[in-house]
């Protein structure tokens, strides 16, 4: 099947595109490449573009009629940048998609893949979450994505759409075979950090938060490798009428991760194993907007599509450092 996908340019898009290709689908991007680089859309059909722009969209489904999901990933995504201009947060990820969602309202294509964050959920007792688990975002970031689940939920509501909404937890790694990975020239998250610690292309490596009320007073992530992210994608694409009817509205959100909470020093100390030698590691205080963080459980989207993670931490770890070897060959800087 023909499948749109908004901010196909990106890091997970571009990675999603490729698995959907592999799984005999056509992907078309629609991409403003604000970040995306268009070396990420080669040979594909793309259209460069706001998602708000309606003309826009109505050629791209006017040219290809036989698109039957659209994948919503365009957004900002930088939580201390949401915290310093929200604005910016809720034009791009909340009024824009309004429109996108609009528009395929009215040219009756209601089924959507949202790309969700695990920021919507607020503390958790033993950091682990479910689907039902209290929502209670903590940035701005967050809340345009908790926004943006509402809406598509109420439009459900009304007849207007259909969507499952695909909760990431901390997406990590590189296409396995090293088509794409991540683009930006310095990633915000941590282990776009940790490389460049460890490549010598930054001075040390910051943990941001050491004295949380963790196992080692670090963060809590679930890291899930951006390949499996990519083929929980094209899961919910194959099966999305199967997923919807599992729901009660027409909306629903699932979990998307490994089901392992892993803190910041033992993510320090797998890096290390895997690149052979010690990062410099300095430490500071939580950036405002930083969540303390969770685990998945991922019983639903198992249950209702058959998906599960199938990379490790340490696989996830390795691919990024040898993304980051051929980055330059294919973006032309590390």
């Amino acid at each position: 099947m023909k499948v749109l996908i908004t901010g196909g340019a990106g890091y997970i898009g571009s990675t999603t595109a490729t698995a959907l290709e592999l799984a005999g689908h056509t992907p078309v991007v629609l991409d403003s490449l604000v970040t995306g680089p268009r070396s990420f859309v080669a040979g594909r059909a793309f259209y460069e573009g706001d998602i708000a722009d309606r003309a826009l969209v109505d050629r791209v489904f006017a040219e290809h009629p036989d698109i039957a999901v659209t994948v919503h990933m365009a957004a900002r995504i930088v939580v201390p940048e949401s915290v310093a201009h929200p604005y910016l947060y809720y034009r791009d990820n909340v009024a824009k998609s309004l429109e996108l969602f609009d528009v395929l309202a009215g040219l009756g294509r209601p089924r959507v893949v949202f790309s969700s964050s695990a920021s919507v959920y607020g503390p958790a007792e033993e950091f682990v979450v479910t689907e039902s688990s209290v929502l209670a975002p903590g940035s701005p970031y967050a809340r345009t994505k908790l926004v943006m689940e509402l809406a598509l939920e109420d439009l459900a509501h009304a007849g207007a759409l259909q969507a499952v909404a695909l909760r990431y937890f901390n997406p990590i790694g590189s296409d396995p075979e090293l088509r794409s990975g991540v683009h930006v020239r310095e990633p915000s998250h941590v282990l776009g950090q940790l490389v460049r610690a460890a490549l010598g292309q930054q001075g040390a490596f910051r943990i941001t938060g050491v004295d949380l009320p963790t196992r080692d007073g670090t963060g809590v992530r679930d890291y899930v490798h951006v390949w499996d992210l990519a083929r929980a994608h094209v899961a919910a694409v194959e099966q999305f009428d199967d997923v919807v009817s599992g729901g009660t509205s027409g909306f629903v959100p699932l979990n998307v991760g490994t089901g392992t909470g892993v803190t910041v020093r033992e993510l320090i100390a797998a890096f290390e194993r895997v690149f052979g030698r010690s990062v410099p590691v300095e430490e500071a205080p939580a950036r405002p907007g930083d969540a303390i963080g969770a685990y998945a459980r991922v019983d639903r989207i198992r249950e209702l599509t058959g998906w599960k993670s199938e990379l490790g931490l340490e696989d996830g770890i390795a691919s990024a450092l040898a993304w980051a070897e051929r980055r330059p060959a294919v973006l032309g800087y590390a």
